[in-house]
């Protein structure tokens, strides 16, 4: 099993796996934010920050994808 999930990982290009693990970086960060022993006014200002940066790598991940379906397309018309 752990071979085929290595075989998957593999297979998906760099700039995915870099995202992906940016994202999985601050979600975790932004966990252990909310969990840790910080004034209830800074514990929020640093989870919506790390939040904040998890949403937009999710989302610029999505239009990177999206933007490569559509040249993909465009070049598949031609």
């Amino acid at each position: 099993m752990s071979s085929s999930f290595t075989q998957t990982i593999a297979r998906i290009d760099l700039d995915t796996r870099i995202q992906y693990g940016m994202m999985l970086l601050f979600g975790g960060l932004c966990l252990v934010a909310a969990a840790s022993p910080l004034g209830t006014l800074t514990k929020a200002v640093v989870v919506s920050a790390l939040f904040g940066f998890t949403g937009g790598l999710w989302v610029s991940h999505l239009v990177q994808i999206i933007q490569e379906a559509a040249t993909a397309q465009s070049e598949a018309d031609q």
